[in-house]
């Protein structure tokens, strides 16, 4: 399509303010092998990563065996909740369904998303808020590395037959914007997430709400008729 632009999301801590599950799910987690839950700000802080990855920088003093059954801990917990339907009552940040839409509606505007979450936790926390028709390409840690990895970024691109030049980045912490830059195109960070804004240094700019996020993708990726 001539003149299209790739908006790229990332989920918790961006679309959405998945803290709560996360947090229990990871207490499921170190509870599994008897092992105390490290402070909320420090699980915050690896929302994003796989949990193959989150997991050992969480609980460096235990072997790989303890390791993968913390992940299985937080899988089986997530799960429970996925299908009490708590995960799809996922709360969305203020403004972020209503621009996902508007954006959707714009012929030359193909969304994506890029997240640490599982298919099957995205889809549920899509189709909860009514969002699952609105995008393109849908890439989770099922079937890439972990970011900052820029593979689900280079799947999107591929999916949307869009090039970095006119795609963008959207998340929360410092691994979306390092995954931003590993593929080549820019990153705009959002202030309402769970890194704070002096870990996103490497953003291209920063949005601190929705509106001012809207005015951020416009800046960047100029709609085909505003150029024309």
């Amino acid at each position: 399509m001539t003149g299209a632009r790739l908006v790229i999301f990332d989920v918790d801590g961006t679309l959405s303010d998945s803290q709560g599950h996360i947090l229990a799910s990871m207490r499921d987690a170190f509870d599994a092998v008897g092992a105390p839950l490290p402070p909320r700000e420090v699980v915050l802080s690896i929302v994003g990563l796989s949990l193959e990855v989150a997991i050992p920088r969480l609980a460096p003093q235990l072997d790989a065996a303890a390791h993968q059954a913390m992940v299985d801990g937080y899988r089986a917990g997530f799960r429970r909740r996925r299908e009490a339907g708590g995960v799809s009552a996922t709360p969305l940040y203020d403004g972020m369904a209503q621009l996902v839409t508007e954006l959707a509606a714009e012929p030359e505007t193909l969304l994506a998303v890029a997240t640490g979450k599982s298919m099957r936790g995205l889809r549920a926390l899509l189709e909860g808020n009514g969002l699952e028709k609105h995008f393109v390409s849908l890439q989770t840690a099922d079937n890439h590395p972990s970011k900052p990895h820029p593979a689900m970024l280079l799947s999107a691109m591929a999916d949307a037959g869009v090039g970095p030049e006119r795609s963008v980045m959207i998340g929360d912490t410092s691994f979306d914007m390092d995954m931003a830059r590993a593929a080549g195109m820019r990153g705009i960070a959002v202030g309402w997430g769970y890194h704070p804004e002096t870990e996103l240094a490497s953003a291209t700019t920063l949005a601190r709400s929705a509106a001012e996020l809207r005015n951020a993708i416009d800046t960047l990726l100029p709609r085909a008729e505003a150029t024309a």
